[in-house]
């Protein structure tokens, strides 16, 4: 198999360049390319920035109409990308709620084929949850009615179609889900929307020469997971920012299908992580890098000097860890966004000590612990589903199965959940409805910026993570929650399970 020239930026491609992605051994499937920012390369477009959608109050209910809907993207001038959205032609806007509103969600499907639509880190009921059981026919409005029992946290929503999230979330049907509450008002953090909290969408896609971004899985791509020699940022390819306070909060989302992001500066200038998947950690945790996998969400606050830019870039990681190629493709390197202060800049407050109370974890606590191991196995991992037999996918040695509940747990119950991997690359384990803890790695207690709330964590290749998990406010003993690896081919494939809570 052979691919066309792959456009490697708005620039380049306008000046005849050609392509940057260079084809693997076999001729199957394209390694990350590096774009650099140099006169070849230049970030010459201003950052697309999600419009807010407060939706509208009816008897008490806050009310959001979201059309899930096909269209067209112009990534590079002059050239129509076809994509998917919600509300638009890619992606969707930051939908934007309090914790308390009773929302209503109207979600219609105006697209050739089915969906759903996952309220991912939320906790909700399961016949809300927009998962694979959630289907919304072609022509259908589905409308969950649920209340926003979570902190204030910068959440998201995605497409959860089984069997098909992985091309539907690559096509572009995902959004932002921002929570705030009265602890969140009160902070001294950067909060105006839009000029100094700023959202950051991360994903990267791979272009053809006209423009087209078809989802087309390689053998290749099955097992390491899709992904694109371009980076995407809001859409934006190359995208700048104009700065114009000294610190800005970035709310930054992994929105891709299979790459684990390494995020620093490229001066190596430190930042603070505040946040975490499910809202404010403690307290800050100072860092210059951080590792935001696919599923993942991590709020930061930068300080920036008048005048002087600043390049955000993913760079290449080995954590040593698992097989050398694939870890290589799950780490691209991309220059993602360039920061550009003005000379004037507004002053802004220091970032406060202390942040949000967060509860002591005790491993003491939990009454039950189940073990989930995470397994690319069968014929050539992802091979054995194209010659008839399974796909080497699993959990617990098992591929996902629609008619099958895997785990039952107790309303109100502290468990322990072990996730072992035992495959050659990482993966990204998401459990729905519940924002967990983490309790250790191999035994070592985590790094400070994964001691909050979370709903996703990255199990390296040999690694054993324990999480503390509760389920507190839904019980459904017929329809089910998911959990899985967020590498989405991945999940398409098979690592996925179900629960129920009683």
């Amino acid at each position: 198999m052979t691919f066309p020239n792959i456009v490697p930026s708005r620039r380049a491609f306008l000046l005849g360049g050609g392509a940057i992605a260079a084809v693997a051994a076999g001729g199957y499937a394209l390694k990350p390319g590096m774009i650099k920012a140099d006169s070849r390369f230049t970030f010459d477009t201003p950052l697309n920035i999600p419009a807010v959608d407060l939706g509208r109050v009816e008897g008490g209910v806050r009310v959001f109409d979201l059309d899930m809907q096909a269209g067209e993207t112009e990534f590079f001038d002059g050239l129509k990308t076809a994509t998917k959205g919600i509300n638009g032609a890619y992606l969707g806007p930051v939908f934007r709620v309090r914790t308390g509103d009773v929302v209503r969600m109207n979600v219609r499907n105006t697209l050739a084929s089915d969906t759903t639509l996952h309220w991912h880190g939320l906790n909700v009921p399961a016949r809300a949850d927009g998962g694979p059981h959630q289907v919304i026919r072609a022509g259908e409005v589905w409308s969950p009615e649920f209340e926003i029992r979570d902190q204030a946290a910068t959440m998201w929503c995605h497409s959860h179609l089984m069997g098909h999230t992985a091309e539907q979330v690559w096509a572009g049907l995902a959004g932002l889900i921002v929570i705030d509450d009265d602890i969140s008002d009160a902070l001294a953090v950067p909060n105006e929307y839009g000029v100094d909290d700023i959202p950051l969408i991360l994903q990267d896609r791979r272009f053809y020469r006209d423009g087209s971004m078809p989802y087309e899985v390689s053998m290749h791509d099955q097992m390491a997971g899709m992904t694109g020699n371009i980076p995407l940022v809001n859409g934006t390819i190359l995208p700048f920012l104009s700065v114009s306070t000294q610190k800005i909060r970035l709310r930054l989302l992994n929105g891709a299908n299979a790459s684990i992001y390494h995020l620093e500066f490229e001066d190596g200038r430190a930042f603070h992580q505040i946040a975490s998947d499910g809202g404010f950690l403690s307290e800050p945790a100072p860092m210059t890098r951080l590792r935001l996998a696919p599923g993942e969400r991590a709020e930061i606050v930068v300080d920036f000097r008048a005048g002087q830019n600043a390049l955000l870039k993913s760079v290449a990681a080995n954590t040593g860890r698992g097989m050398g190629m694939m870890m290589g493709e799950q780490s691209p390197q991309f220059d993602l966004i360039e920061f550009r202060p003005s000379q004037d800049l507004k002053p802004s407050a220091d970032v406060p000590a202390r942040l949000a109370e967060m509860p002591v974890v005790l491993a003491t606590d939990a009454v039950k612990t189940r073990h989930f191991l995470l397994e690319m196995g069968g014929m050539g991992m992802g091979m054995g589903r194209m010659m008839g037999g399974g796909s080497g996918f699993t959990i617990n040695g098992q591929e996902m199965d629609m008619s099958r509940v895997d785990e039952v747990v107790k309303l109100g119950a502290t468990e322990i959940w072990e996730i072992e991997n035992a495959g050659p690359m990482a993966h990204p384990f998401h459990v729905h409805n519940t924002q967990f803890r983490v309790l250790d790695r191999d035994g070592r207690p985590p790094a400070a910026h994964e001691a909050g709330r979370k709903d996703t964590v990255l199990v390296d290749p040999g690694e054993t993570v324990r999480i503390l998990v509760r389920f507190d406010h839904y019980t459904d003993a017929e329809r089910p929650y998911m959990y899985h690896c967020h590498i989405l081919e991945h999940e398409d494939a098979g690592m996925m399970g179900q629960f129920t809570v009683v």
